[in-house]
């Protein structure tokens, strides 16, 4: 019994550890990565990359979640209407940055 109650307890001391996906980027500072590695591609739909603010092209995006759209954006994507490249093809970028863009971009696209 007292393993239950073990166990149970690491569960709820973990999950108050969760944090909200969005949470971890941040979309304001993301507008600066965007205008500066994103834009030519994100506004023009280049490479078959979907429009900021293009809601019907990002809802399936959106639907995966923040995370799982950074991870792609970071390691580079190629899909059949498209392809990302390696963080925009800004090697200097870091995650982090690039997850502020993808979290900038879902801001602009909800």
């Amino acid at each position: 019994m007292s393993r239950f109650l073990t166990a149970a307890f690491c569960v709820l001391i973990a999950a108050s550890f969760t944090v909200d996906a969005n949470a971890a980027y941040n979309a304001a500072a993301g507008k600066a990565v965007y205008d500066g590695s994103c834009a030519m591609c994100h506004n023009t739909g280049m490479a078959g990359a979907p429009k900021a603010g293009d809601k019907t092209a990002w809802a399936s995006r959106i639907g995966q979640g923040v995370d799982k759209m950074a991870a792609k954006s970071i390691a580079g994507f190629k899909g059949t209407k498209g392809m990302m490249p390696a963080k925009g093809g800004n090697a200097k970028l870091t995650n982090v940055e690039v997850g502020n863009a993808v979290a900038y971009m879902v801001q602009l696209s909800k």
